[in-house]
């Protein structure tokens, strides 16, 4: 044990350096921020809430960290781009570690929910960029990946989830959502590796339910087989991956099965009707003629 942990120690990295994370008002976003705080880092912090925002710096001072708040709507292509040179012009140096952990989700049946709001989640997976899926996925790397080329240096790390790996009822939006993500990711790892750009590293985040406020309710059945997680947990296990380069955090198995062992097991663990309290919990507000979207993680 004691040789294990020599190891993890000889690997860890040292993060002196300026992170940049995408919905730092939500739960996992937040704990991130306070997580890389204690590592040394300066923190960037974008959230379209200004208010649970400005919660987070709050946090993170009150910790002896700095941190720096931008009001973002990650999904608007000209606000990621200006509000990025913003961050240089403000800072006078290059992020280095970019969270992608923003993520948003509908709350409707997919009959049920109107084609423009349907559309601007299905293709705004984690890097948040509203447009054609290629365009969506390829706004927020575009903004920061090109000064990690030049220096060899850097670590984008996706927040996706497990209904990035296989899926579940009544949240195509969201897993629609994260299987981009994982799928843009991991092609952006094979690009980093073809074209030799060994020091810019990568790590892909998976967790299952993560246990927030806007996670809504789960049936019971679920809670049993599969208990929430905390975000001090996933973050921790997502921390540890980090330090030491990990390429993916997964924080459930994920196994290949057939299509019937797959829902024979949903059913058995009720998970084919796992998301209706969800969406029964918390009912989209109107806003400006439509339902508003809310942040996922």
């Amino acid at each position: 044990m004691a040789d294990i942990y020599l190891y993890y120690f000889l690997l860890t990295k040292s993060i002196v350096l300026l992170v940049l994370i995408t919905g730092s008002g939500g739960a996992l976003g937040r704990v991130f921020a306070l997580e890389f705080t204690k590592h040394g880092a300066e923190v960037v912090l974008w959230d379209v809430d200004a208010n649970d925002n400005e919660e987070t710096v709050r946090l993170v001072r009150e910790a002896g960290g700095k941190a720096q708040p931008y009001r973002v709507d990650v999904t608007n292509r000209v606000e990621v781009y200006r509000t990025a040179d913003e961050v240089w012009t403000d800072l006078g140096r290059n992020v280095t570690m970019l969270v992608n952990n923003a993520g948003v989700v509908a709350r409707e049946r997919l009959m049920d929910c109107q084609d423009y709001v349907y559309m601007s989640v299905h293709v705004c997976p984690c890097v948040h960029v509203f447009g054609p899926a290629y365009m969506c996925v390829s706004q927020m790397t575009k903004a920061f990946i090109p000064q990690m080329k030049e220096q060899n240096h850097g670590h984008i790390i996706t927040v996706a989830s497990v209904p990035g790996l296989f899926s579940t009822i009544c949240v195509e939006d969201y897993c629609a959502s994260k299987f981009a993500a994982v799928g843009f990711h991991e092609s952006l790892a094979h690009k980093l590796l073809t074209e030799e750009f060994d020091g810019v590293k990568t790590t892909l985040v998976c967790p299952h339910i993560v246990d927030t406020e806007r996670s809504g309710e789960r049936k019971d059945e679920v809670v049993l087989f599969l208990a929430p997680l905390e975000p001090e947990y996933c973050v921790e296990q997502a921390m540890n991956a980090i330090l030491i380069d990990q390429p993916l955090c997964g924080m459930i198995l994920h196994t290949s099965s057939s299509c019937t062992v797959a829902m024979v097991t949903y059913r058995f663990m009720g998970s084919d009707k796992c998301m209706y309290p969800f969406i029964k919990s918390k009912k989209n507000k109107l806003t400006n003629g439509g339902p508003t979207l809310i942040a996922a993680n």
